[in-house]
């Protein structure tokens, strides 16, 4: 049979090539780590988590849980790892992240349909069947062969190539450098189990630190960059200078976070996730900066607890490259001018581990019917997954940026409910409903071999 090319094993392609696989594909998967690293990997394994450790909320009819219950029933590998390799995280889901690349890695390596290459592509074929999963920090010269692929004659009008933002990273302490006595464990509105450590601040420890973040010197900007921030993930210190009271409104909201040591809801918060299964090590959530490292030590030493903390990673920022999707691919996310070429992960323009994973199990799923000689079906709109990629796909190019899934991108009630959260509860089961009917049409119109 036919073998597909999928060039990168982060989240999306490392999903992709499972997807394909379990179909009885066989896969290229190449990867160019630890030949060539990046400026945010720290090892070789597969679907490393590079920023923070959490695949976000398991609450029931959220937009994050109908997500991931989707890619569940449509039977991802990566969301059923997760699961394996969580650790407490109140009603998030949040994993051991080494853990979680080296299940990944295992998995991958030892499937029989699946041969591994590791090295760096800098040539794509556009006659071959391939999936680009390279994620945001795809190299330069990848990134130069998408450029060429991306001279668009579908449309009349300049085509952007490929579109960027910068990314942050959280830093990470080790648990035993946390003064306890000065912290309390609590989960917000008390949903789920009390996993956060939390670091009350009162207004005079808030305007310190404050003061303290907003002269912290950063990272110098090189000549060729422009810092083009992703809103969602913002810097601590960008958030900072919007106004005194943003951090609060933002990463610091103490709202829902009573210390039950005196009963009372403090100033501001600073939220402490456990980062793996020894509990050894806790990220500050939503922490991500683009300072120097010594100043990140002396700023950040002030958060109550946190007078004698030991950094094992520091906060970091990086480059996140992305095509303009609603002008380079259809709703199945082949390239419009070169159907055999599929994008998927961030590169395509989702934002969010569960949504990268998202698009790579629906590259594979693509791809596998393609091979067969089937129609590649695109997941109803009604559906999380349909109303990803229809954003992804038809976003006004003008203004397209990454997204995370959000109930704003799903089609609103036929009738109107003001209630929110029975709005919300209707719009999850029928995207529930809309689902089981697109994964019945592709049993349906599968081929025989397709089914065995």
């Amino acid at each position: 049979m036919k073998k597909v090319k999928i060039i990168g094993a982060g989240l999306a392609g490392s999903e992709a090539a499972w997807q394909c696989s379990r179909r009885g594909v066989p896969v290229e998967l190449y990867e160019m780590r630890p030949v060539r690293s990046t400026p945010a990997h720290q090892t070789s394994d597969f679907a490393e988590l590079v920023c923070s450790n959490s695949l976000k909320s398991e609450s029931e009819n959220t937009a994050p849980w109908l997500l991931k219950e989707e890619m569940r029933r449509a039977g991802s590998l990566l969301i059923e790892i997760a699961k394996g390799c969580a650790v407490p995280a109140g009603h998030a889901l949040a994993v051991d992240r080494a853990l979680f690349a080296a299940k990944v890695t295992e998995v991958i390596t030892r499937d029989p349909l699946i041969t591994i290459r590791r090295e760096e592509v800098s040539h794509i074929d556009e006659a071959e069947l391939t999936v680009i999963a390279t994620g945001p920090l795809t190299s330069d010269a990848l990134a130069n062969e998408i450029a060429r692929l991306s001279v668009s004659t579908h449309e009349a009008g300049p085509v952007p190539p490929h579109l960027y933002f910068y990314d942050s990273i959280s830093p990470i302490v080790e648990a035993d450098s946390i003064d306890m006595s000065k912290v309390y464990l609590a989960a917000r509105y008390d949903k789920g189990t009390a996993d956060y450590i939390n670091c009350p601040m009162s207004k005079e420890e808030y305007d310190v630190f404050y003061d303290a973040l907003t002269v912290a010197e950063s990272v110098e900007e090189k000549d060729w960059e422009k810092l083009n921030y992703f809103e969602s993930c913002l810097p601590i210190e960008e958030i900072a200078r919007r106004g005194r009271d943003t951090l609060r409104f933002g990463p610091m909201k103490p709202v829902g976070l009573r210390d039950p040591r005196n009963g009372k809801q403090p100033y501001a918060v600073v939220q402490l996730r456990q980062e793996n299964l020894r509990a050894d090590s806790y990220n500050l959530v939503g922490f991500q900066n683009h300072l120097k490292f010594g100043e990140q030590a002396r700023v950040l030493r002030l958060i109550p607890g946190l007078a004698n903390a030991r950094f094992l990673r520091f906060g970091q920022i990086h480059r996140n490259t992305y095509i303009n999707s609603p002008r380079l691919l259809d709703s199945t996310l082949r390239m419009k001018d070169h159907p055999a070429v599929m994008f998927a992960g961030q590169i395509c323009g989702v934002e969010g581990y569960v949504e990268s994973i998202a698009t790579g199990m629906l590259a594979g799923i693509h791809t596998a019917r393609l091979v067969a000689g089937e129609i590649a079906l695109a997941p109803p709109r009604v559906t999380a997954l349909g109303s990803l990629m229809n954003y992804v796909t038809n976003a006004d190019p003008r203004k397209f940026q990454p997204a995370n899934i959000t109930f704003d991108l799903l089609p609103p009630l036929e009738k109107k409910v003001r209630d929110r959260q029975l709005r919300r509860k209707l719009q999850c089961e029928l995207a529930l409903v809309g689902l089981e009917r697109w994964l019945d049409e592709a049993k349906q119109t599968a081929q025989p071999a397709m089914s065995a």
